[in-house]
């Protein structure tokens, strides 16, 4: 048991001394978890392999799944990089720093640890101004996968990484809110470009910049059989305690599915949870029903998805029925984490 040290932070009016000790702490070896504008990070020196499998230790992770650096400058590239191509230029000068993760052929001083034995490295810039003033201060490249226990909704609040990792870390730094609520976009450019992971940044404002872009069909639904390419999507991962099943098709036609699935589960004398949106919200009478956000604002359920999946723990419900949303834009991130949530389990209505 560690005796875990908490530090609340305003991100808007950052007091350095307070962050001094959590940059002490990841020189020294140990673990910090921090806020990013995507989740809660659970850092340690990228370049130490004893600090990083503190990591693998505290979260309960495999091994073999890579982990993503975290740099505060583009210069920091220079030791963590064997080339840097022309495609991550165009993506560092527009998304950089941002939720966007670049994939590069790994340098020398990488650790195998870090790669899972991988050939390529995962790093980007955090804009979040707690992370990336914590890691200008340790003077180190952070390697930080989400501050949560392995296969549990990514922490986007100080409380679920206090409650998932407090004794488990030396430093929690509590900043609010993560504003994404999504991990990263994951671009391959060791070749032609391809997207790992949907997320913060859009395949639309990829294309923006480097034109058409491909999609490793592996994190498309339906693809259990394909092995992702990108940190973090090998595993099931997000999951809440009750199971998630996803009902997709016409709004009516979901919201009618799921008000005869409810019917039929608590028969079965289990507690339902309908995960909607606030255009249906008012449209189940009863049971623990909790809003994802606006299909109109889709930022705005990318930033409450894995609150509302941990807010259905806190409820006690044995199964969690979700409406899904249009998979384009940020939709797409969206509904590649409710699918791992699901382990693929979607009911498809008529349209």
């Amino acid at each position: 048991m560690i005796d875990t040290k908490i530090y609340e932070i305003d991100p808007k009016s950052i007091e350095k001394e307070r962050l001094k000790f959590a940059a002490k702490t990841l020189r020294e070896g140990g673990t910090v978890a921090f806020p990013t504008e995507t989740v809660y990070g659970l850092g340690g020196n990228a370049l130490d392999e004893k600090a990083v499998k503190k990591i693998f230790k505290a979260k309960g992770r495999p091994s073999d799944n890579p982990l993503i650096v975290h740099i505060a400058k583009v210069e920091d590239l220079d030791d963590l990089v064997k080339v840097i191509p022309e495609n991550a230029k165009i993506l560092m000068e527009k998304f950089w720093p941002g939720p966007l993760t670049i994939i590069f052929e790994r340098g020398d001083k990488i650790p195998d640890v870090i790669t899972g034995g991988l050939d390529t490295v995962a790093i980007r810039m955090p804009s979040h101004p707690i992370a990336n003033l914590l890691i200008e201060m340790a003077g180190l490249p952070i390697a930080a996968p989400s501050a949560n226990l392995s296969g549990k909704p990514s922490p986007t609040k100080a409380e679920h990484v206090i409650n998932d990792l407090e004794g488990k870390v030396n430093v929690i730094i509590s900043g609010g809110s993560c504003e994404v609520g999504l991990e990263s976009t994951v671009v391959d450019v060791t070749g032609k470009p391809m997207i790992l992971r949907p997320g913060g940044v859009t395949k639309e404002e990829l294309e923006a910049v480097l034109g058409n872009i491909e999609v490793d069909l592996a994190i498309e639904e339906g693809n259990v059989n394909l092995i992702p390419k990108s940190p973090g999507m090998k595993y099931t991962h997000y999951s809440p305690q009750g199971e998630v099943i996803i009902v997709s098709g016409a709004v009516e036609k979901i919201v009618e599915k799921i008000h005869s699935l409810k019917q039929e589960n608590e028969k079965r004398g289990l507690n339902v949870g309908i995960m909607c949106t606030d255009e249906t919200k008012t449209l189940y009478k009863e049971g623990v029903v909790l809003s994802m956000g606006s299909r109109e604002n889709v930022a705005s359920i990318a930033n409450h998805l894995f609150d509302v999946l941990r807010m259905f723990d806190e409820e006690g419900v044995d199964i969690i029925f979700a409406e899904s949303i249009e998979k384009k834009s940020l939709g797409h991130a969206v509904m590649n984490r409710m699918i791992k949530a699901a382990g693929y389990h979607i009911i498809k209505t008529g349209r």
